[in-house]
């Protein structure tokens, strides 16, 4: 830039030039080139060598909505299947602060050293329904467990699915069975009696419990207490260890009420402490216990092809539902059928046939 100020006219009046402006962008930032999403056959190859990355790049695809990541996760999933079926699947539920993740960080210990092998944690968080985002937070409770080489704690969150199990959890099950984990848990919300959908899709269910959050007939009630194979008084320790033998004389009692399990197993009682790991070993006999009398007696297979053929229509009707809320006749209709429905000029019932005879009619169309 020119500046007539530093011509011979205006002498004693001198200008500098100033320096050229730096650039706003860091010269010397190196971009990385945008990662290439691996193809189907490296998935299940990175998979079954038992490559952590790769399978948990696997479980985000599961996860995702997208069409595209959904169509690639599904055909991994197929290719992983004979790899798959080789392990224990423990389900773990409890009220909100029994003490989960505590116990499975203790529980996995544990199981690593007596037991070998690899062992998976599908650890499930609850979502907000203001938000709907999920702290994922579990991980941080199991210390000792995330940092042991053969461990794999995978948190996901329940993304409002019912008893708090994310809806892609089983087909998880089926990636890490494939990269060689012989051990699965899977962590619930615990949200009480809803928690059906753990029940089918692992091998033993393990109730937690805390004394003292009721009296006697806590015990009695059906739902999840008929659904399990073994209950633990947690936090048996100290001025708390008489409540929690009491508590589970009470468990005891109350399970002799229901009808016999079809495994032909009497669910056992037991109490420990997750903080001090007093009465770890007990659980793990009980539940190995389980594993020999149910693959003895024939109940083991039958319950995995029972839960195959419950996941099979479960799709079916996630399918259904979803081909329905998505079918374009269906979204501009449901917005009036609504507002007729509450202004009273409409019922529920006649609200939803109307929709239904005009999304089969498209179907036919």
């Amino acid at each position: 830039m020119e500046h007539p100020e530093n011509n011979e006219a205006y002498k004693g009046l001198v200008v500098n030039a100033g320096i050229e402006q730096p650039s706003s962008v860091n010269p010397y930032l190196k971009r990385k080139a945008k990662k290439r999403q691996l193809t189907v056959s490296e998935f299940v190859e990175g998979i079954v060598k038992g490559d952590i990355t790769i399978l948990s790049q696997a479980v985000t695809l599961v996860e995702s909505v997208k069409p595209e990541h959904q169509a690639v996760a599904q055909e991994v999933i197929e290719r992983c299947l004979p790899y798959s079926g080789n392990s224990v699947r423990i389900g773990i539920s409890g009220v909100p602060g029994a003490g989960k993740s505590t116990s499975i960080d203790v529980f996995g210990l544990h199981i690593l050293e007596k037991y070998a092998g690899k062992l998976a944690v599908l650890a499930i968080d609850p979502s907000s329904e203001r938000s709907k985002g999920s702290i994922l937070g579990d991980k941080t409770r199991m210390e000792k467990l995330s940092v042991h080489p053969d461990s794999f704690i995978r948190p996901s969150p329940s993304a409002g699915s019912l008893g708090g199990v994310a809806r892609k959890t089983r087909e998880t099950i089926v990636l890490c069975e494939a990269a060689g984990f012989d051990k699965i848990f899977v962590e619930t919300v615990g949200v009480g009696q809803s928690e059906t959908a753990v029940h089918s899709m692992v091998d033993f269910f393990l109730l937690i419990q805390l004394a003292g959050t009721g009296d006697e007939l806590q015990g009695i009630k059906r739902g999840i207490m008929e659904m399990a194979d073994g209950i633990v008084i947690n936090k048996a320790d100290g001025d708390n260890l008489d409540r929690a033998k009491l508590a589970a004389a009470q468990f005891r009692n109350a399970l002799h009420l229901f009808p016999a399990p079809d495994s032909g197993w009497t669910p056992q009682v037991l109490t420990y402490s997750g903080f001090y790991g007093l009465g770890i070993k007990e659980v793990w006999d009980m539940v190995y216990q389980y594993i020999d009398f149910v693959k003895e007696n024939g109940y083991f297979e039958f319950r995995r092809n029972e839960q195959s053929k419950y996941w099979m229509y479960e799709t079916i009707n996630e399918q259904l539902r979803d081909s329905f809320y998505h079918n374009a006749k269906i979204e501009s209709m449901l917005a009036d059928k609504e507002s007729q429905v509450l202004q009273g000029n409409l019922t529920s019932f006649v609200a939803a046939k109307k929709l239904l005879d005009t999304y089969f009619e498209e179907l036919k169309g």
